[in-house]
């Protein structure tokens, strides 16, 4: 099991793991120890099978502003040499990003404020976005010369189109939460007294579900963008020939025929 910080709030209530970043004063800048740490436990949730949701949200006013350039994230001063920044991408962003598209169980984003630069797309990556009413998301980049990371031109495209992301990515503006929602990249918008309320509602409900048909429909989903129809198709006639064999299909068919609510056990 990965050991949680006091940077990296962990807490399991009701079949849901809840990761808050917890550095207020630097709006959740992460740092590569936070990052490893969030890689860890998600990779946790993804294989404990009493874990059947994750929330990720933040303290204070921000979600994440992103890698934290002057703490763990800086360079150190040594020389740089060809591969350095690369293979750190690939290690750090990138890893974070593919932690939370791959886990198996559905991730829920809270963004409770500003959510920037890798904290943007950390959310993003999320498969359902909560966003309180203060929330602004912002792809920072270019504010700072920098080109986009953490999958940021490989999620955004595909959420608004190329058009739009670039636009948000040329500009570096800064878009509120009904922006965002109008958008398509936030679920729903909550005044900010209720953030943490929906988002522990939506978790719930989500870890009373059938839990490796979620995970399942997750993989389709994701693999869709990158997939043709055919190779679609036969993803989709996999996934549903494996999910049969899950007691929750079988409870799930034979509350149907009996009339009653299912109970799904998450296996």
């Amino acid at each position: 099991m990965s050991a949680p910080t006091a940077e990296v709030v962990h807490t399991v209530a009701g079949g849901v793991a809840y990761l808050t970043l917890n550095r207020p004063e630097a709006l959740n800048a992460i740092t590569s120890a936070q990052r490893d740490v969030l890689i860890g436990l998600l990779g946790d949730a993804s294989a404990d099978p009493a874990i059947r949701a994750v929330v990720l949200t933040g303290t204070g006013r921000g979600f994440c502003a992103g890698a934290d350039l002057r703490g763990g994230g800086a360079s150190t001063g040594a020389e740089r040499v060809a591969g350095d920044v690369a293979r750190m991408i690939r290690l750090g962003a990138q890893r974070l990003i593919a932690a939370v598209l791959d886990c198996e169980k559905p991730v829920i984003a809270a963004v409770n404020g500003t959510a920037a630069g890798l904290g943007a797309h950390l959310a993003l990556a999320c498969d359902l976005v909560l966003a309180a009413e203060s929330a602004r998301f912002i792809e920072v980049f270019v504010r700072r010369g920098l080109v986009p990371d953490g999958g940021g031109a490989y999620l955004l495209p595909r959420l608004v189109g190329p058009q739009r992301a670039k636009e948000l990515m040329f500009f570096g503006d800064a878009l509120t939460a009904p922006e965002a929602e109008r958008l398509g990249l936030v679920n729903r918008v909550v005044p900010e007294g209720e953030l943490e309320k929906t988002a522990r509602e939506w978790a719930e409900r989500l870890a009373t579900g059938p839990t490796r048909a979620i995970a399942l429909t997750k993989q389709l989903v994701n693999a869709s963008l990158d997939s043709d129809r055919t190779t679609a198709f036969a993803a989709e006639a996999t996934a549903q020939e494996i999910n049969m064999t899950t007691e929750d299909a079988q409870e799930g068919v034979a509350s149907f025929v009996e009339r009653r609510s299912p109970e799904y056990r998450g296996r």
